[in-house]
């Protein structure tokens, strides 16, 4: 991996709380789209009767935004930060737009791809939240805006939910363009101009990828635990509907829905985690996390009720965006000129592992039931807890003999 420093580094302005809380808030709005569409389908479909691929419109969007995790948020170490995000800003709008005014559903699922690949910009503000900050700050700052970011992926459902019920699906995305054009205006009047300190091509910057995931065992370990903590976090949401309508709770999706926002408890935890973070280390703060989360599926499983559902998904949220801030904050002190790149690899790897969170949860139910997936959800998180132990325990060994 060949790169040419600019002699000059650049001194990082200064991250006031309201460049904080301004990233913060576009960050949620951006990723909130990706999740509008999934309340909403059933009014897609009664919209576009003899349309058999309504079920492709999630799963475009979260392949675009896949993709754009690959192919974009590289982009930031390349090129000028705002303008780069204020123009995913925009041509989320435009996608947006599309989605809104689509006349097809074949258009839709066009529509929803772009969506998705454009919401990436979510992962663009992260890192450079990261850069803005000094290093005593850097936890603090990127813990509030992946709260954003868990607001927005939180609340999404429930207010796409309440808008399509009251004004229609369409309204929804129609809603959402404005938001995003405002996001771009905000970026625009309040965040400062960054330059890139290296000079490096896009497909320098593509290969680059696999040089950090081979160079940086930092890297490799917090991409690995925070997979096994996502697909934990996945295991649960994606049966949670299924096992309220069982017999024994007779609840419908509503209520389904309302733990979502129960679950945005856990963004409190996310700014605390960074704080953590950045006076103790953040192996600690994983491995307290991974705990936490270990901990939450005992609850589910030795309390099968609403209560001990309600205990437990606080405990799991709290647990799994404790960890994902704690583990941003130390793969963006690996090499400061690369923020964008190290969280391509980071955030990939994590979605990865929800994608097999998802998958063996749908498996584990349909044989095992719900004690099944609190098994499945207790290994992956175990898994998460024993790849930080070793760490843990040789920098305690250092510090005790020092």
């Amino acid at each position: 991996m060949q790169t040419s420093t600019i002699a000059t580094a650049q001194k990082a302005p200064e991250l006031t709380r309201a460049r904080t809380f301004a990233m913060a808030v576009c960050a949620g709005i951006a990723v909130a789209n990706i999740y509008y569409n999934q309340p909403l389908l059933g009014l897609i479909e009664a919209n576009f009767p003899n349309s058999s691929i309504i079920g492709l419109i999630p799963t475009a969007t979260q392949f675009g935004y896949a993709v754009g995790l690959l192919l974009l948020v590289p982009l930031g170490d390349l090129v000028e930060r705002r303008r780069l995000i204020a123009a995913q800003f925009i041509v989320l709008a435009a996608a947006l737009a599309l989605a809104a005014a689509a006349p097809s559903a074949a258009t839709l699922i066009a529509a929803s791809l772009a969506l998705g690949v454009a919401a990436t910009v979510a992962q663009q503000i992260v890192p450079f939240a990261a850069t803005l900050a000094d290093d005593r700050t850097r936890g603090a700052a990127v813990g509030t805006v992946v709260s954003g970011i868990l607001g927005g992926i939180l609340l999404s459902r429930t207010i796409a939910g309440f808008v399509g019920s009251h004004f229609g699906w369409r309204e929804m995305f129609w809603l959402g363009a404005p938001l995003a054009l405002g996001a771009a205006a905000l970026v625009r009047s309040i965040l400062p101009r960054h330059h890139p300190t290296q000079k490096i091509g896009y497909v320098a910057a593509l290969h680059s990828l696999v040089h950090l995931l081979v160079e940086e065992p930092a890297l490799r370990l917090a991409a690995a635990t925070q997979a096994m903590l996502f697909a934990s976090f996945i295991a649960f949401w994606t049966v949670l509907s299924l096992h309220l309508q069982e017999p024994a709770f007779g609840l419908g999706p509503e209520i389904a829905g309302l733990f979502g926002v129960i679950g945005a408890s856990g963004i409190l935890a996310a700014p605390l985690a960074g704080r953590v973070a950045d006076r103790r280390g953040s192996h600690l703060m994983v491995a307290i996390a991974a705990a936490i989360s270990l901990f939450s599926w005992v609850v589910f499983a030795g309390w099968n009720a609403v209560a001990g559902l309600v205990i437990g998904v606080v405990l799991l949220d709290v647990g799994v965006n404790a960890a994902l801030v704690s583990n941003q904050h130390l793969i963006f002190a690996l090499r400061p000129e690369a923020r964008s790149r190290l969280n391509t690899v980071f955030m990939t790897a994590m979605f990865l592992g929800g994608s097999l969170g998802s998958l063996g949860a749908s498996w584990a139910y349909a044989h095992l039931s719900w004690l099944g997936v609190c098994g499945y959800g207790a290994v992956l998180a175990a898994a998460g807890l024993l790849l930080q132990l070793p760490t843990l325990a040789s920098r305690t060994g250092n510090a005790s003999r020092h």
